[in-house]
């Protein structure tokens, strides 16, 4: 009696072990051969910036696909009388596919950050990098739907049971299609739409809009909504199909700088060259703001009461430009108190006398009229 115990290769019967020794010895060779091809790789693509990106993505699921094809062709090689050998080959043949899915999302993402890292967004004039980024973001979006379909397609067809349901599914696709149709309107509707903004680019990444009221700058163009981030740091989320149905304001369209306007109501008394004179020396003190194009008053609106004044000034974008008209009109409304407090809006009055005829008995009386403050 052998008092020794079976080892586990005992167990495995002869054909087996050959095989699974020849896939060990397949996975290490494939290994060696990726670590040998990265490293060559790298050396060759230092100065490439989008070979650098292609090999940093895919050094992940290349870890996985390289040797799942090495034991995919030892599968294969391997006799068909072997037990459970056409379940392997098909787990491995599924596992084979979703890594090559994998390496597809991660050679798409390695393009698009490629595009991002040559058109950045924080430079003063960014307008090509925003149009160039957002084409990209959306369609990477699109091709990962295409790439992750494609994978699953694959998947699923591996399946005999599933491709007679795809089979009769087809058969009557019909009326399917039809409900099909109607419920996936919205998620249809927002694909294409996102198409279109890609295309024609009413929007833009970083673009400042005003949506529902809402002042913001275009945050995040995602699949099926776009999210604003509004001046108070709230987020405004808004269906891709928004963009397309419904007018909105872009400011940054064609180009960030702006022209602003600051009103006042002042009296017609006020010497307005003396007032033009004040606004062109605040618009010089503000050179950071004011982007030295346009620096304007005008008489815009009169009454019976004051007159309206208008003063125009420029800026690079939206945010300065808001700033420059805030200064502006805090500088005004100084100077204007300081040297003519008399020329602000206010309500005149006329003092009357009214004399009584001596026959009536009545002392003579005047009424005044009471000069109500300035407004």
């Amino acid at each position: 009696m052998d008092l020794i115990p079976d080892s586990w290769l005992d167990r495995i019967p002869l054909p087996w072990l050959s095989t699974l020794i020849a896939a060990l010895a397949a996975v290490l060779f494939t290994l060696l051969v990726r670590w040998l091809g990265l490293t060559v790789l790298k050396r060759i693509a230092r100065r490439m910036l989008l070979a650098q990106q292609l090999i940093s993505k895919a050094r992940p699921p290349s870890l996985w696909l390289m040797p799942l094809l090495a034991l995919q062709s030892v599968w294969t090689s391997a006799p068909d009388d072997l037990p459970m050998i056409n379940s392997v080959r098909h787990v491995n043949g599924l596992l084979v596919v979703i890594a090559f899915t994998w390496l597809g999302l991660r050679c798409v993402a390695a393009v698009a950050d490629t595009i991002a890292i040559r058109n950045p967004l924080d430079i003063e004039d960014n307008l090509t990098a925003r149009r160039i980024q957002t084409q990209v973001r959306v369609l990477v979006r699109c091709l990962n739907v295409v790439v992750i379909l494609f994978g699953s397609g694959l998947v699923l067809m591996s399946f005999p049971a599933v491709r007679q349901v795809g089979t009769s599914l087809l058969a009557s696709a019909g009326l399917a299609g039809l409900a099909a149709g109607f419920a996936a309107k919205p998620v249809l509707g927002n694909l294409i739409a996102g198409l279109q903004i890609a295309i024609s680019q009413p929007i833009r990444l970083d673009d400042v809009v005003i949506v529902e009221g809402e002042w913001g700058r275009i945050e995040e163009i995602t699949g099926s909504y776009v999210v604003v981030k509004i001046w108070d740091e709230r987020r405004l989320v808004v269906p891709l199909t928004y963009f397309i149905e419904k007018p909105f304001q872009n400011w940054t369209r064609s180009a960030s700088s702006l022209i602003g306007s600051v009103f006042l109501w002042v009296d017609y008394s006020l010497p307005l060259d003396v007032l033009r004179d004040q606004v062109k020396r605040i618009c010089a003190e503000i050179p950071h703001l004011w982007d030295g194009r346009v620096c304007v008053l005008q008489v815009t609106d009169t009454s019976e009461k004051s007159m309206q004044l208008r003063i125009l000034l420029s800026s690079l974008d939206s945010s300065r430009n808001w700033d420059a008209r805030c200064h502006m009109r805090e500088r005004l409304i100084t100077f204007i108190n300081h040297e003519f407090p008399q020329c602000l809006p206010q309500l005149r009055a006329e003092l009357q006398t009214k004399t009584v005829r001596p026959d009536a008995h009545q002392p003579v009386k005047t009424d005044d009229v009471e000069r109500q403050p300035p407004v």
